[in-house]
């Protein structure tokens, strides 16, 4: 019998620092669907945020953690929503709080396009020592590790 909720998950993001947060994000991915989509912002996309590792480092980054998983596939993303707008086989997303308007938005693209919305999962933040959210951007300043420790 399969535990799996969905066939097929889509989930995606920058990468950038790989931290205890994009852990969390991707492992509920795999928690809940069969096959799993992971999108990681190209050089050009990804870049639009600032310094970045390059996309090859973060896609290294992901399949170092997931080198026990055989079951997902990387694409890189050009644009906030990916395959998700016209691949009617991903039935859910896996979000960040962050990031769940890009979802509801994806949503609205595949409804206009007659297609079925997909189920949202929202997962909380990872918080670090100081009660705020882990984030690329806070690891890049030097102000926290990818776990969320201090280190200054």
């Amino acid at each position: 019998m399969n535990s799996k909720k969905y066939k097929k998950v889509a989930v995606g993001g920058t990468f950038d620092k790989f931290h205890d947060g994009h852990k969390k994000l991707l492992s509920t991915a795999f928690e809940i669907g069969n096959e799993i989509e992971i999108g990681v912002t190209s050089d050009a996309f990804g870049g639009l945020k600032g310094d970045i590792d390059s996309c090859k480092e973060r896609i290294a980054n992901l399949k170092s953690f997931f080198s026990d998983k055989s079951n997902f596939i990387v694409v890189p993303l050009d644009d906030p929503y990916g395959t998700t707008i016209y691949d009617g086989s991903i039935e859910a997303i896996v979000v960040s709080e962050e990031t769940e308007p890009t979802a509801v938005k994806i949503n609205e693209i595949r409804l206009s396009k007659g297609m079925k919305p997909l189920d949202i999962v929202v997962v909380s933040f990872v918080l670090a020592y100081d009660g705020n959210p882990i984030s690329s951007t806070r690891i890049r300043c030097g102000e926290i590790n990818q776990n969320g420790k201090f280190i200054k």
